[in-house]
């Protein structure tokens, strides 16, 4: 039976994702009264989000000013990309491993919605939301919940980068389609397979950031 989810947990994903989809923008003040309002929480729940948040590097408090959302420094990304491109394939070389039947399953269905989705309708945020859940549910099917976690931190980093620039991308839906071939990989088993896609899929994220730098 899964543990039900605290206020301060809940309130950290809620403005977790509002910092990574820049719902709420880099360097924007962050108003916790306003915050709790908006999602219906306490302002010390709010607070106690921040403070992870802070440890996440997505905002930032300077005494007597305030807490902000972090900026985006574009230098950022060529650090953020080395750590993914090592930690990325041995994720997905490990949840082919270790990844339980059921798991498989469930990265299979992934694979298959991936492949049947309207890109066209469903635009460039929201595949974004689905780029984010396909990584997560690699990370967590690796099975080493301290990658995970590492894992869940750079990618929320390199998200938030790559939809500061959606507007001028031109390939995202070829991003996350890329998925589908990883996804099968890892639910066949094929572990070098699904090292070689991960390390290919960190790389061309890198590459299609600067092309529109």
């Amino acid at each position: 039976m899964t543990a039900p989810i605290s206020l301060a947990d809940r309130a950290y994903l809620a403005i977790r994702d509002q910092l990574i989809m820049l719902d709420i923008r880099p360097n924007d003040p962050i108003n916790d009264d306003e915050l709790a309002r908006s999602l219906g929480a306490g302002r010390t729940p709010v607070r106690e989000a921040l403070k992870r948040l802070e440890g996440d590097r997505l905002v930032v408090s300077f005494p007597r000013r305030g807490t902000f959302a972090t900026g985006v420094d574009i230098t950022d990304l060529a650090h953020i990309s080395e750590i993914r491109l090592e930690l990325e394939p041995l994720a997905a070389r490990r949840a082919a491993r270790v990844a339980s039947r059921d798991v498989r399953a469930e990265l299979e269905e992934m694979a298959a919605r991936t492949e049947t989705m309207d890109v066209d309708a469903i635009g460039s945020h929201e595949l974004m939301r689905w780029d984010l859940a396909v990584h997560r549910a690699i990370y967590a099917s690796a099975g080493n919940p301290h990658l995970e976690d590492v894992l869940i931190r750079y990618d929320n980093l390199a998200t938030r980068i790559f939809c500061l620039f959606l507007d001028r991308l031109t390939t995202v839906s070829e991003h996350v389609g890329e998925h589908v071939d990883l996804l099968r990989a890892i639910a066949a088993g094929e572990g070098d397979r699904a090292h070689e896609l991960a390390k290919v899929h960190i790389v061309g994220f890198e590459r299609a950031i600067r092309a529109v730098i």
